[in-house]
């Protein structure tokens, strides 16, 4: 890994840990403009680390929610962000 990959995840890790003691979702934003200001290189890293983390949360709540509705015998989940 890339020395700018590797500095890009270890900040967007930090950044995730920060949204939610802050309870700010959109945070990761922030970051991102104060970063690009002196390296867009980074910042473009940085928010495809965020974008990569935060797709995996919502999919691991997506597939724990179906597991625990079949589980429960419930009816599964339906994707809500516009996919199927």
């Amino acid at each position: 890994m890339a020395l700018i990959d590797e500095l890009a995840d270890d900040l967007a890790a930090k950044t995730m840990v920060a949204m939610k003691e802050l309870d700010d979702d959109r945070f990761y934003m922030q970051v991102a403009k104060v970063i690009g200001t002196s390296s867009p290189s980074l910042q473009e890293a940085f928010m495809t680390s965020c974008r990569l983390r935060i797709s995996a949360q919502r999919g691991e709540a997506f597939l724990a929610d179906a597991l625990k509705a079949w589980r429960e015998g419930a009816a599964a989940p339906r994707d809500t962000e516009g996919g199927q």
